[in-house]
């Protein structure tokens, strides 16, 4: 496997990116999302949302608000 890079997903439950290892979504997911959903940013918004949710759950302490910021804001249209 050598040469492969891994696709800049979420790795669960530390919600941190398999292939660069920072916080998901990290630029490039962000990049990736955004070119996926162009056409339709209210469905990225809606599934940001519900992975926000997710990782509200498995982060014991952490409410989804806490993870707005890093999971949906920078996706709303300005």
């Amino acid at each position: 496997m050598r040469g492969r890079r891994l696709p800049h997903l979420a790795t669960r439950p530390t919600w941190r990116c398999q292939s660069c290892g920072i916080a998901w979504p990290c630029s490039a997911a962000k990049l990736s999302l955004l070119g996926q959903y162009r056409e339709n940013r209210p469905a990225l918004v809606a599934y940001l949302m519900t992975l926000r949710d997710e990782a509200a759950e498995q982060h014991h302490g952490t409410t989804a608000a806490d993870l707005d910021d890093r999971f949906v804001a920078w996706a709303r249209p300005r």
